[in-house]
């Protein structure tokens, strides 16, 4: 990785500025500080903040920007931001599952919390989660918190984080401030094509953003190349290769010549790469042979879009193989960022974006 401690650097900054789905907007101001220091043309639209250097047109990368936390909804009552930011809600008839909410039920316990201000970001006092309950009359899951009494609806609340660096491994919430570090990163090794950054991801969103951003100019693309990361059971498994590709995702086939591009780079410099949907498929294999149900080919910002613009809108993925999904110690190591940010530079330079 070019300039490591620099990366680093920016990542426990990201790490600690909050950015609850639905409540992204203080985020971005730091974003957009970040990227302008780097030399990065920033614009703001609805739920997209949009970084272009002199080559715009010449590579495109997307990042969701929101990260999992909770809303005040009543006194000392609190949801998970993404069921509320989704809508998801048993009362329009478009409820959270019952095995979800029963495996983030206990998830969060003792995790300590900051409430903020949403579009500024400021400080609103701090707790710490008490309990996590369904409730019987709403099917929904409700969070109390100590500490936070004061908060009056609406209010988001973040789960406090932290990077931690230590025997090659990095730790924190990283779904998704990793890979977005990694694009603010890239402008400062000279990057001149177009980031996104996109809210609600978790939310199942993100992706009208994205397209309409697209419809607004009227232009679309085959080679959107969409960053994130990806989940893996262990350490072990997660560390079969650096970087993740994708053929697909459970709503739509990718654009292969520029799936074929990323491994192709991958082969030349020495980057290990597996494929997820075929790591997917083969567990689905064992799965079927023994009775047991298959997993779903998972659902992607990308595969959103494709699926909805009917592939106005294509490309591929990237990702960073992690481990901890989803929880405050999701885990990736150091040798598979530096992979990342290698082949991240090697499209952009291919492209003459850098």
């Amino acid at each position: 990785m070019q300039k490591p401690d620099e990366f680093i650097d920016l990542l426990k900054l990201l790490v600690r500025s909050p950015s609850v789905v639905g409540a992204e907007h203080a985020f971005f101001r730091v974003l957009q500080r970040e990227l302008e220091e780097r030399g990065a043309e920033v614009t703001w639209y609805e739920g997209l903040l949009v970084a272009r250097g002199r080559e715009p047109e010449s590579v495109m990368f997307s990042a969701h920007a929101d990260r999992h936390g909770l809303i005040c909804t009543g006194p000392n009552e609190f949801q998970y931001a993404a069921f509320v930011a989704g809508r998801r809600s048993d009362l329009l008839g478009n409820s959270v599952s019952e095995k979800l909410m029963r495996k983030i039920v206990d998830r969060f316990h003792g995790v300590p919390v900051t409430a903020y201000e949403p579009w500024s970001g400021s400080y609103l006092g701090s707790g710490e989660i008490d309990r996590a309950y369904v409730c019987e009359y709403r099917n929904n899951l409700i969070f109390e918190v100590n500490g936070l009494d004061h908060l009056v609806a609406g209010t988001p609340v973040a789960f406090r984080d932290g990077l931690t660096v230590g025997d090659g491994i990095l730790s924190a919430q990283l779904d998704n401030v990793l890979t977005v570090a990694h694009l603010v990163h890239l402008f400062s090794l000279g990057f001149q094509g177009t980031a996104f950054f996109s809210a609600q991801e978790e939310s199942g969103s993100s992706w009208r953003y994205l397209l309409e951003w697209f419809r607004r100019f009227n232009g679309g693309t085959d080679r959107l190349i969409v960053v994130d990361t990806s989940p893996y059971p262990d350490r072990a498994t997660a560390d079969q290769q650096q970087v993740a590709l994708r053929r697909c995702d459970a709503n739509a086939a990718f654009h292969g010549p520029t799936t074929t591009m990323l491994e192709a780079l991958c082969r030349e410099h020495g980057i290990s790469y597996g494929y997820k949907d075929a790591y997917i498929e083969e567990l689905n294999r064992r799965a079927e042979a023994v009775g047991q149900e298959p997993q779903s080919l998972g659902s992607t910002e990308l595969g959103r879009i494709v699926a909805a613009s009917e592939g106005f809108v294509q490309g591929t993925t990237l990702q960073v193989p992690t481990t901890g999904y989803h929880t405050m110690e999701e885990s990736a190591s150091v040798e598979s960022n530096a992979a990342f940010s290698r082949l991240l530079y090697l499209v952009a330079r291919a492209a003459g974006a850098c």
